[in-house]
């Protein structure tokens, strides 16, 4: 019994990961077609597909070990999220408004 449900959270799992890769490479392909690419962009429509995904594979009753160690790599995403709209934001400033 033990064995089986190891065996149908490893597959979870990968197909967890399997949704992120399509994700990803839809966001490429996407990107490329349009000529739009871009480091900033790809993370940003990466890290919407990373949150889209951890939402539409929660389980309902029981909370996997690997779905908890998720959280940290949402918020993670999320640190970098705001980091790379301050840089932005920090960029498009006049000189005169941030003296550094």
């Amino acid at each position: 019994m033990r064995y089986q449900c190891e065996v149908t959270v490893a597959r979870r799992r990968l197909q967890f990961v399997r949704g992120q890769l399509a994700w990803m490479l839809a966001i490429i392909i996407v990107l490329t077609a349009v000529s739009l690419f871009s480091y900033e962009l790809f993370f940003v429509g990466s890290l919407l597909g990373l949150l889209l995904i951890v939402e539409l594979t929660a389980p309902v009753t029981v909370r996997p070990r690997w779905r908890r160690r998720l959280t940290l790599v949402v918020l993670g995403g999320f640190v970098a999220f705001i980091l790379a709209v301050g840089h932005r934001f920090v960029e498009v400033l006049p000189p005169e408004v941030i003296p550094w």
